[in-house]
């Protein structure tokens, strides 16, 4: 394996990475940032192929499983500079970094390329704003198995680093799809799907509809909802208890209390196995 090292934080292949967090940078390369072993781990896994990956020993977590992922970089045909702990903490994106940073091109999909399933379960997003919002929705699309995440009408761009960091990995293990809500709602109506919209106006509580068949949960911007366009081509409108003060939760919490009742029924139901139990014995870290 050849290794290049990179001494100096004027180093233009740095310059460039530092770059790339900024969303017109990332458009125009077409790549984004992808920092720490787990979520390189889990790209890597998912079949995501880097362009180049950057790495200080020094600042290695554990020292034990960095070596195999840099191989299987190198192997995938990534460029693997060396970086002095002056030259990593430059391009670092995390607050506390591990020496870890890949570089690599951008993994959204079409709608023509979704595989559903029987009994598809996807979520809808439209307007997010915030990144880690979104993030946090893709981790909870793994977590259910969704078919895939829709990102409509998008403000803020599904590789922003921090959509990445707040996915831990989970954006590489779900087909994303960035589209309008025009064609999103073309495509559900088209593969029969039932639209759920969640809106604290609905009289049916959300585990009283029916979530086992092909179901889209759509979940709108932050500050203001689902537009009317989403309200009023949806099939189900259903609303979370709210028994304080608080009229609504953050958008990310409330995708994950809707994907997962759609996930509790279906196991009910038998549609789901439910993985085996695997007990932790407290011994290490349990994601590196």
């Amino acid at each position: 394996m050849t290794e290049l090292e990179i001494t100096s934080p004027s180093n233009p292949r740095l310059k460039h990475v530092v770059k790339l967090r900024n969303r017109r940078e990332r458009d125009e390369s077409h790549e984004m940032i992808v920092e720490g072993y787990r979520e390189c781990r889990r790209a890597l896994d998912c079949g995501y192929k880097p362009n180049a990956l950057f790495h200080c020993p020094e600042m290695y977590l554990k020292n034990e499983n960095e070596k195999s992922l840099i191989a299987d970089c190198a192997a995938l045909g990534a460029k693997v500079f060396s970086c002095s702990r002056t030259c990593f903490e430059k391009i670092a994106y995390k607050e506390r970094p591990d020496g870890l940073l890949m570089v690599g091109p951008h993994v959204s999909v079409s709608l023509e390329d979704i595989v559903l399933p029987e009994n598809a379960l996807v979520i809808v997003t439209e307007g997010i704003e915030k990144p880690g919002n979104l993030g946090t929705i893709l981790r909870s699309a793994d977590a259910a198995k969704a078919a895939a995440v829709i990102v409509c009408d998008k403000v803020t761009d599904v590789h922003n680093p921090n959509v990445v960091r707040a996915s831990t990995g989970a954006l590489f293990s779900v087909p994303v799809v960035e589209t309008t809500s025009d064609k999103a709602l073309e495509f559900l109506k088209k593969n029969s799907f039932s639209i759920l919209a969640a809106s604290p106006h609905a009289e049916r509580l959300h585990f009283e509809a029916d979530l086992t068949g092909s179901v889209a949960v759509a979940l709108g911007a932050e500050q203001y909802g689902l537009t009317a366009k989403w309200m009023d081509g949806a099939d189900l409108r259903v609303r979370i208890p709210m028994l304080g003060l608080a009229d609504s939760l953050n958008v990310s919490a409330a995708a994950t209390i809707l994907v997962h009742e759609a996930v509790r029924q279906r196991i009910t139901a038998g549609k789901v196995a439910v993985p085996a139990f695997v007990p932790w014995h407290g011994e290490g870290k349990i994601d590196h």
